[in-house]
C-alpha cells in the first residue's frame, strides 16, 4: 500500500513527508491554483518535496497541443529523477505518453475514466493510470466496480492504478479492500485515516493509568 498527498500546500504536505507518513505528492493545474500556484512554481515544488522525503512527485503537463503537451513534460521530467510526469488521457495525451516512455520518462496518464482507456495505458506500458473515485461517483457510476476492474484488468502488467479523488477514510478502505494498493487523497483525508474514536479513548486511558501508577517525582 502507498499513500501519497494531493496537494501543493507546502505547510500542510512537507510535514507528512518528513514523518514519513506518505510516500510522494500529486498535484495537478486545479490543486495548484487552490494553493495560489501555477507553472511557475513547480521547479521550487519539486525541490521542496525532494528535500522533505518524497519518493515520487507527480507534476502534470499541460499544453493546447501535441507538440506543446511533449515541451512541458520535458520540461518537467528535467526536474529530476523523482518526476511522474502526469498526462491527461486525451488521444494526444496517449502519444506524448509514447514518446516520453521512449525516453525513459516516468508517466502517469491522468483523468482515466474508463476500462478502455486503462487497457490501451496499460498497452503502452506507463508508469501509472490515475482515476479519479469521486468524480466517477459524482456523475452516477458504480464508481467503485469501474476502478476494481480496472485494477483486475492492470494486475497482471507494469502499469498500476493511483485512485485520485478520494474524499474520505471510509472510501480509501473500501477501495483498500477491493484491491486498489495506490491512493492519493487531500492531507485532512490523510491525517482522519489514523484516527479512530475509540482508539483516541484507549489511548487516553493508557495515559490515565500510567499517569495514576507512576512513582512519586524525587
Amino acid at each position: 500500500m502507498k499513500l501519497y498527498a494531493d496537494s501543493a500546500d507546502l505547510s500542510a504536505v512537507l510535514p507528512l513527508l518528513r514523518d514519513g507518513l506518505v510516500r510522494g505528492v500529486t498535484t495537478n493545474p486545479s490543486i495548484l491554483a487552490r494553493d495560489g500556484l501555477g507553472a511557475a512554481d513547480l521547479p521550487r515544488l519539486y525541490d521542496e518535496f525532494s528535500a522533505a522525503g518524497a519518493d515520487e512527485i507527480f507534476l502534470q503537463a499541460t499544453g493546447g497541443t501535441r507538440a506543446a503537451l511533449l515541451a512541458d513534460a520535458q520540461r518537467i521530467a528535467a526536474f529530476g529523477h523523482r518526476i511522474v510526469v502526469k498526462v491527461p488521457a486525451t488521444q494526444d495525451g496517449f502519444r506524448v505518453a509514447h514518446e516520453l516512455l521512449q525516453q525513459d520518462v516516468r508517466v502517469l496518464l491522468t483523468a482515466v475514466y474508463s476500462l478502455a482507456q486503462a487497457t490501451f495505458a496499460a498497452s503502452l506500458g506507463v508508469d501509472y493510470i490515475a482515476p479519479y473515485f469521486g468524480r466517477l461517483v459524482d456523475s452516477g457510476e458504480d464508481g467503485l466496480s469501474k476502478v476494481a476492474n480496472m485494477t483486475q484488468v492492470l494486475s497482471a502488467t507494469r502499469t498500476r492504478v493511483l485512485v485520485a479523488s478520494v474524499r474520505s477514510p471510509n472510501a480509501a478502505a473500501t477501495l483498500a479492500l477491493n484491491g486498489v494498493s495506490h491512493i492519493t487523497a487531500d492531507v485532512p483525508v490523510l491525517l482522519a485515516m489514523m484516527v479512530d474514536p475509540v482508539t483516541e479513548q484507549s489511548a487516553a486511558e493508557f495515559e490515565r493509568v500510567a499517569a495514576a501508577s507512576a512513582p512519586p517525582a524525587a
